[in-house]
């Protein structure tokens, strides 16, 4: 009986002191909002991304804790110059939910950029939990959001990611949008490109940045995509900087797991209450 107290007590100072991050409440703890500054400052906007949050997530947007993402932010990690009047991207990461990453992108107002995109970014960055949800007020091509969805990550688990993961991260999502807005090719079409040329430069630990460009070059071959050789070679680029940073991805990831237990995407009682022996 005492231990099962003494149990109680330590799972309560663990609970609020540890696997919380500061200002969460317990309710809330597993989501956070990003808001596009744009957004966030005109009320009609974040009603209707609010909207979708909540119809989508099932939540009550209103009771989750948030940020605001602003262009010196999009702008530091991305090296573009966006006005604060552009962002406007929208993400809520919900990571009680268990499995793999999802993502659910409202296709209404995100033009250029589709869950499978976000999706293999975010793995690049070691994100590979949790159900992301990204809209937006009006059109917009969604690049930005993966910065709004990397600070929810960071914001939920109170572990940073590595500035350098984020810029791969970036890099890789804003080169897919720029050869869709230019070329002949699918967001399909490039997204599988994309994932089965990383898998390849992953698995054999590739880092030329010339043997990457053939890699890509025999893929289009292969798989009759017409790109031209700027597109290939800024793609080959943005995969090769992914490959670059597995070292800093991989610390990131084991700092996460050491958080939300077992990799499991979300705050096990469980795990904390073994960590503890109790």
């Amino acid at each position: 009986m005492r231990k099962s107290l003494i149990g109680i007590i330590l799972l309560s100072i663990i609970i609020v002191g540890i696997a919380l991050p500061a200002g969460f409440s317990a309710q809330t703890d597993s989501k956070v909002i990003t808001y596009g500054e744009a957004t966030y400052n005109n009320a009609g906007y974040k009603s209707s991304v609010d909207n979708f949050f909540n119809q989508q997530a099932h939540v009550d947007a209103g009771n989750i804790e948030y940020k605001i993402i602003n262009a010196n932010q999009v702008n530091t990690v991305t090296g573009k110059s966006y006005n604060s009047n552009q962002i406007l991207s929208s993400a809520l990461i919900d990571l009680s939910e268990q499995g793999s990453i999802k993502v659910t992108v409202d296709k209404s107002k995100i033009t250029t950029i589709t869950a499978e995109m976000y999706i293999s970014a975010l793995k690049s960055a070691g994100i590979t939990q949790g159900h992301a949800y990204v809209t937006s007020p009006v059109p917009a091509t969604g690049e930005s959001a993966l910065t709004g969805i990397m600070n929810c990550y960071e914001a939920v688990t109170d572990v940073e990611i590595p500035e350098t993961v984020k810029e791969a991260a970036n890099e890789e999502i804003y080169t897919q949008a720029e050869i869709i807005e230019t070329e002949n090719v699918t967001a399909d079409e490039l997204s599988t490109l994309v994932d089965d040329v990383k898998e390849t430069v992953q698995n054999e630990n590739i880092t030329d940045h010339t043997t990457i460009v053939n890699i890509i070059y025999n893929y289009t071959v292969n798989n009759n995509i017409n790109l031209t050789n700027s597109s290939i070679e800024n793609l080959a680029t943005s995969i090769e900087g992914v490959q670059a940073v597995q070292g800093d991805v991989e610390s990131y990831t084991s700092q996460v797991t050491d958080i939300v237990g077992n990799n499991s995407g979300d705050f096990s009682i469980d795990g904390l209450l073994s960590r503890f022996g109790l």
